[in-house]
């Protein structure tokens, strides 16, 4: 779909969609201010580019739409980051001490790592080399890192070693998370090899546990990891919706909603 109206309109919004390449999630605030502009103009812009599906709007900010490819890493960790830490300390308290736990690969499952920091007696199974840097360090913790390809974009550990190595295992808990959420509960992320031991983990666990904050249900991915009658507890930021805490309902999986910033917006719906 082609980009409407003025050249400057135009050049902006081409603008706004590398500017949140870059970081992520911008709010229309910080954008009005960094072009110089209203923000019911950049609210306009932004309902242009959600219309060519080049962008998601959420409360108060816009996110890069996602399908195919995934943002960089230093973007998604910028996504809804208070939200994040507030999920992962919510997380880390369901682990109980002397207790073995599959942790995968992303940016929310690195903030349960690092809220577990004050545990003892865990044994922690990771194909993420951002969670074992957060926990190598603590003596009462024993990290064991899966073998496999390192993807030089986020330090995820994938590939068919890493799946064979979680099928040795037999946790407590598994802590996984997800590019994007459907509305029906079907979990999604990107990369075929990640989502291979990201089903491996699942399938190793006795309990698992899905760290996601809400943004993640305006998102899109290609690739099936699961669905939510698969998992045991939810915690995320808040349920976006009755529609899915009915889905939560029905297939009895516990949810934990940790609160974090509402980015209030009186005119979004512009």
């Amino acid at each position: 779909m082609t980009l409407p109206v003025s050249k400057a309109s135009s050049r902006r919004q081409i603008e706004i969609v590398d500017l949140l390449r870059e970081k992520g999630r911008v709010a229309v605030d910080d954008l009005a201010s960094h072009f110089g502009v209203t923000p019911q103009t950049i609210r306009r812009d932004l309902n242009d580019l959600s219309d060519a599906q080049m962008v998601v709007r959420v409360h108060g900010a816009a996110m890069v739409s996602s399908g195919v490819v995934n943002l960089a890493y230093e973007a998604r960790k910028m996504i809804a980051q208070p939200h994040k830490k507030l999920i992962g300390e919510a997380a880390a308290k369901l682990v109980p001490d002397h207790s073995s736990v599959l942790i995968n690969i992303g940016t929310t499952t690195e903030e349960v790592a690092r809220a577990l920091s004050s545990h003892t007696g865990l044994l922690v199974i990771t194909n993420n080399l951002h969670v074992a840097f957060e926990l190598y360090r603590n003596s009462a913790i024993e990290v064991f890192v899966m073998g496999g390809t390192v993807r030089q974009s986020d330090g995820g550990i994938v590939g068919s070693h890493a799946v064979n190595l979680i099928g040795q295992f037999r946790v407590d808990l598994a802590i996984i998370g997800a590019s994007a959420i459907e509305p029906d509960g079907t979990l999604l992320d990107f990369d075929i090899r990640e989502v291979q031991a990201s089903r491996a983990i699942i399938e190793h666990a006795r309990k698992v546990v899905l760290v996601a904050d809400s943004s993640k249900f305006a998102r899109s991915a290609p690739v099936r990891v699961a669905h939510l009658s698969e998992i045991d507890i939810f915690v995320t930021d808040r349920l976006p919706s009755a529609e899915i805490a009915e889905l939560c309902r029905t297939h009895g999986v516990q949810v934990v909603e940790a609160g974090g910033p509402l980015d209030a917006d009186p005119d979004d719906a512009d």
